[in-house]
């Protein structure tokens, strides 16, 4: 799949997702009255994440053709890698997507985007796969509601900061997935070998005890010392 290719299959689920956001409004969590305070600690994506996926995932696959989709499949498990597979209109090239949430003006964080063994699983059928991340913006209104603002489409391959964590559960992260001004425009098949040395070093990191030295992709070599990782040289001897 080319960067052209990519490129036009997201702009086509961009114009679906913008209908989608136009469609579906403000969405009512309570009352004034039942909450005197607001929302206080609440105003958080993860605090109404799991009732937006719900609206969004509902409305996707009733409405799907108002959307300009179709042959909509969602995913029939909750550790799958995406959350739905469908097509656009007019094209038959299969498309995955998994849905996220932000809060409009948040601050940058490395977000979980998907399990690194199962992404790997996922490409080893096909690596021209192609696999998107849709962030639905939200903002807590001051009327108990909550609204979407916009979303993006952001193909996974364009992703400029590709890591895994070892220490979470080994899932790919990015803090730069959610504005296309910072994507770096590749293919799959350039960003399949880039996420497998990621993968790979985080196995490295995940399997090293303290006082090992391991190599990342880049030729740079980490130590580790205690629970904490330290550039060294070959031998062993820290670096600036």
């Amino acid at each position: 799949m080319t960067i052209e290719q990519i490129e036009a299959l997201r702009k086509g689920l961009q114009e679906s997702f913008d209908l989608l956001v136009a469609k579906v409004g403000k969405i009512q969590i309570g009352k004034k009255e039942q909450f005197p305070y607001g929302w206080r600690k609440a105003a958080k994506g993860r605090t109404v994440w799991r009732i937006l996926e719900e609206l969004i995932t509902q409305n996707l696959e009733k409405y799907h053709s108002e959307f300009k989709l179709s042959n909509i499949i969602p995913s029939d498990s909750e550790v799958s890698v995406f959350d739905f597979q469908y097509t656009i209109e007019g094209n038959t090239t299969p498309i995955f997507i998994n849905i996220k949430s932000a809060v409009l003006n948040g601050r940058k964080n490395k977000d979980d985007i998907s399990k690194g063994i199962g992404l790997k699983e996922f490409y080893e059928e096909d690596v021209n796969k192609n696999f998107f991340i849709g962030t639905f913006f939200i903002k807590f209104n001051d009327d108990m509601t909550i609204e979407i603002d916009h979303a993006t489409v952001f193909p996974i391959a364009w992703i400029p900061d590709i890591y895994v964590n070892p220490s979470n559960n080994g899932n790919l992260q990015s803090a730069y997935y959610k504005d296309l001004k910072d994507a770096v425009k590749r293919s799959n098949e350039e960003f399949h070998p880039l996420f497998l040395d990621a993968l790979a070093l985080a196995q490295d990191k995940k399997e090293a005890g303290s006082g090992d030295i391991i190599q990342e992709p880049s030729g740079k070599y980490l130590k580790k010392v205690k629970t904490r990782w330290v550039k060294v040289d070959k031998k062993g001897n820290e670096v600036e």
